[in-house]
């Protein structure tokens, strides 16, 4: 076997597709957020402008998480000192799971290391304590639910997105005494839209299922808290188990779940992606904890993000681009063609000294390529000015649609 053919034809394969990632070296400025120093290839450097980050409201760059975390080093060093099970609980893991389980409305919570561990095992868990059971997972659920869906084992079943008629075809056809989950999120981070909580929540009473669901993309951002779409649309007190991170709205690292006390136990109990891992360090999670405190204090920031994502969406929309129907913060505008959604990205950045990724399969279905903009209460008129400019004569340039995307 040539190992190293096989790993160049892998290789070889994602780029002839058009969708092989380059990684933009970029280095951000404490206190000027949302710019950054990029450094090219040859050295030099060039001041850019970033807009698809998914720290939403510039909470890494806070004074008061970052003095936190900086305190945190001073009194108790680096490293955690191993897993939670042996010495890597500390203080500030104790502090921040009371603090997260307060701000879902839950009995308790259980950090994990990051967002994808924290789906991975909870689901994994959940699978193997809970005979027989049948899983209901949303079409567009994020690859972390579905590994550990199917890590678990159980048996599952995929509803069309965001359609609860399927999804109750499918749990009238269950046993009726058969443990049942309904995992889904809140916000679905590529489209920009919000799943019907309340309608979920309708059905697995009706059916006698627990409901999973994943707020990434919505804790800290919705919510007069910040605790999410489930606060937003009050019912937090009716959704079984909230999965959330410390890396978007929070600005630092990490993944949690929250829940009654016997499920999280259970969870702290049973998940390898818990039990096996070294716990996240002292400052992080003591800049998370200070992180999730101001921003639950700050509502004023919540509504200047959502006028920011409305106000971009709306100068798009009046130079003709094609914005994807969104009714969150997310501001998808469709390209449709690997090649030239890459193009104008790296167009933006060389030329106009705009950063944003392309998003491409496997993250989104092939002929849905797209530029995922996530403005922030610090993206100001003049940065949205010259990105509608740069954009409105990209879009000319690169001879793609107005509307629909790519024109071959």
């Amino acid at each position: 076997m040539d190992y190293k053919a096989a790993f160049e034809t892998a290789v070889e394969q994602v780029k002839g597709e058009g969708r092989y990632r380059v990684f933009a070296d970029l280095k951000r400025y404490r206190g000027d957020f949302p710019r950054a120093a990029w450094t090219r290839d040859d050295g030099s450097q060039s001041d850019v402008v970033v807009w698809c980050s998914n720290d939403y409201v510039g909470q890494g760059q806070n004074p008061i998480v970052t003095d936190a975390m900086h305190k945190a080093i001073d009194e108790a060093g680096s490293g955690s000192g191993g897993t939670r099970n042996i010495s890597g609980t500390t203080h500030y893991h104790v502090e921040l799971e009371s603090e997260l389980a307060k701000l879902h409305g839950k009995e308790a919570a259980l950090l994990l290391t990051s967002g994808f561990v924290a789906n991975e095992a909870a689901l994994a868990t959940l699978a193997k304590v809970l005979p027989g059971l049948i899983v209901y997972s949303d079409a567009l659920n994020h690859a972390s639910m579905i590994a550990g869906i199917r890590n678990g084992g159980a048996e599952r079943h995929v509803f069309r997105h965001n359609d609860l008629q399927h999804l109750e075809s499918m749990l009238i056809d269950a046993p009726i005494d058969a443990p049942k989950l309904i995992a889904f999120e809140s916000v679905y981070s590529m489209d920009g839209d919000i799943a019907d909580l309340a309608g979920t929540v309708a059905l697995a009473k009706k059916y006698n299922a627990l409901t999973y669901l994943d707020e990434v993309h919505a804790v800290g951002l919705y919510g007069l808290r910040g605790g999410g779409v489930a606060e937003r649309d009050g019912v937090l007190d009716q959704i079984d188990i909230i999965e959330g991170t410390l890396g978007k709205a929070f600005g630092v690292m990490g993944g949690y779940i929250a829940g009654d006390t016997m499920l999280v136990d259970t969870i702290r109990s049973y998940a390898a992606g818990f039990i096996f891992t070294t716990s996240l360090p002292p400052a992080l999670t003591a800049g998370a904890l200070a992180s999730v405190r101001w921003l639950t204090e700050h509502n004023e920031v919540r509504i200047r993000h959502q006028e920011r994502a409305e106000t971009l969406k709306r100068r798009f929309i009046e130079v003709g681009l094609p914005v994807m129907p969104s009714v969150s913060h997310i501001v998808p505008v469709l390209v449709g063609d690997p090649v030239h959604c890459k193009l104008i990205s790296d167009m933006l950045l060389h030329d106009h000294n705009i950063y944003v990724q392309p998003i491409n399969y496997p993250t989104v279905p092939r002929g849905t390529e797209r530029l995922r903009f996530t403005p922030t209460p610090f993206h100001t008129d003049a940065m949205m000015d010259d990105l509608v400019g740069a954009l409105d004569a990209l879009w000319s340039r690169c001879n793609v649609k107005r509307l629909g995307g790519y024109a071959a």
